[in-house]
């Protein structure tokens, strides 16, 4: 049973450590996300997903892992609920079933597989649209060379935005959702 509080996907890289900026943004984003009223869910292991986790449960939401055994890998102590699943293709499907909106944090190759998926489902009518909110130049960079190329192809363009700022992306959520 979900909580009637809207849930935030957050997706990022698992390589940052505590004090590294990626980290301290990413913990950042949970405590104000929680302090507005929403819980999150990650993909529960470390990195951008512990500091995000770690934020939201120390300011009173609820920080949702979506697991499943990679390399062994165990989930962060700040996950308050843990699902788990048997594949990579499995998890990234409950991670966008699991999301009233999505924030995209620096990441590597498995954060643009995550944002490709929410955005090529909301692009496609896969599922509702929901908000796809980025974090970071690197996005920025990406969603502008998309988007003159979903332009070309006549789709919809400005699906994915971007922002400079947490507080930006937590201020947008609250108007939206």
């Amino acid at each position: 049973m979900r909580s009637e509080k809207k849930t935030i996907t957050v997706f990022g890289s698992s390589k940052p450590r505590e004090g590294d900026e990626e980290y301290t943004t990413a913990y950042k984003l949970g405590c104000l996300l929680a302090e507005n009223g929403f819980n999150v869910c990650s993909g529960g292991f470390g990195g951008i997903m512990e500091a995000v986790s770690k934020g939201t449960i120390e300011h009173g939401g609820e920080a949702i892992g979506i697991t499943f055994n990679f390399w062994g890998s165990q989930p962060n102590k700040y996950v308050t609920k843990e699902i788990k699943c048997d594949t990579l293709l499995q998890r990234i499907q409950k991670l966008v079933d699991c999301g009233d909106a999505y924030v995209i944090l620096q990441g590597g190759t498995g954060t643009l597989l995550e944002l490709a998926v929410v955005w090529e489902f909301s692009n496609k009518g896969l599922m509702d649209h929901k908000p796809i909110l980025c974090h970071s130049d690197l996005w920025k960079e990406i969603t502008l060379i998309m988007n003159q190329q979903m332009a070309y192809e006549g789709r919809g363009i400005d699906l994915v935005k971007t922002y400079d700022t947490v507080d930006e992306i937590v201020s947008q959520l609250k108007k939206i959702i």
